[in-house]
């Protein structure tokens, strides 16, 4: 017997979580892990894009990411704080005045009773930013401290969005850069020490292009990691560049643009940083995290090509990360 299901428990004030369960032959049960939420209503005054990002120990990166996002205009970032240990929250208050971040402790492990399955705590951080913040901002992009929001058009992040043509859920494609040729970590910026990027579309031919949102949060019905659903067009996401298609139809070569606005995805830095990563273990089993961690570097290096977009946006807007 198999069979398909929508379940919703609603877990926290505002949201509720969502599972999709399969079961097919009595197998194990398989999780797309969302969040139901009613979107905030918007404040007369609100204005300008924020970041909400989950980190934990990034306190060698996170200045850089910091300093490059508030030259491109981003006015507030709201870090959810898995339990870091290192300095990662000291360097946040060094680098930036108090009106610009909101820190939260987000050390928190959470299972659904009936399942057993583990909730998704990154979901539930992107749900907590939209509801409870997301009506004072015209835009909010979910990304990580090794993603950065490149314009190709215009200096700032909004000036890039208007390729979108205001369209309330944006997905922009991974460019996946590896080591460019790193044993051991380099002095300076990962911002000018990495330039070999895969080649896009993906050459993962399994999953295809990965992705992150910006998104108008006050339109935002479904929250996920990697995608949003809105009130007024449902799954439909639109590129940097306008052009619109359903969650798997953005994996379609044609969806692919980069033309007005990059992500680019500092997956691995240098290897010497990789086999930190990996040592770190990113709360997964530690043979089984490493092996998915080489296979997708090795997928990212199969294909490259140099990309110095990132330097030249530095060099022509005059911007100092140091």
């Amino acid at each position: 017997m198999y069979g398909i299901g929508l379940i919703a428990v609603e877990t926290f004030r505002g949201f509720q979580y969502t599972e999709t369960n399969m079961r097919l032959f009595g197998k194990k049960k398989i999780f797309t892990r969302n969040l139901l939420i009613s979107p905030p209503q918007p404040r007369d005054d609100r204005h300008g894009i924020v970041i909400a990002a989950r980190a934990k120990n990034e306190a060698p990166y996170i200045a850089d990411w910091l300093l490059f996002h508030r030259a491109v205009g981003v006015r507030h970032f709201y870090i959810y704080d898995d339990g870091s240990t290192d300095r990662t929250c000291d360097v946040i208050r060094e680098v930036l005045s108090p009106e610009e971040f909101t820190i939260f402790p987000w050390s928190s492990r959470m299972v659904d009773e009936g399942s057993k399955q583990f909730l998704d705590t990154q979901v539930i951080a992107f749900a907590h930013a939209i509801l409870n913040f997301g009506a004072s901002c015209k835009w909010m992009a979910f990304i990580d401290v090794d993603e950065f929001l490149l314009p190709k058009k215009g200096r700032t992040i909004e000036e890039a969005l208007e390729g979108a043509a205001g369209f309330p859920a944006v997905s922009l494609p991974w460019h996946m850069f590896g080591t460019s040729g790193h044993k051991t970590k380099p002095v300076g910026s990962s911002l000018l020490n990495f330039t070999m990027r895969s080649v896009i579309p993906s050459n993962d031919k399994k999953n295809g292009m990965a992705f992150k949102c910006i998104v108008d949060p006050c339109e935002v019905e479904q929250v996920g990691v990697h995608h949003f659903w809105t009130r007024t067009f449902g799954e439909i996401n639109s590129n940097d560049a306008g052009k619109r298609a359903t969650r798997d139809g953005r994996k379609e070569k044609a969806f692919y643009s980069s033309e007005f606005l990059q992500l680019n995805h500092y997956y691995s830095r240098s290897m010497q940083e990789l086999m930190e990563k990996i040592d770190r273990g990113n709360g997964r089993s530690s043979e089984r995290y490493r092996q998915s961690v080489l296979r997708t570097l090795q997928r990212v290096e199969a294909d490259t090509i140099e990309d110095c977009g990132m330097i030249d946006f530095l060099k022509k807007h005059d911007i100092d990360l140091s």
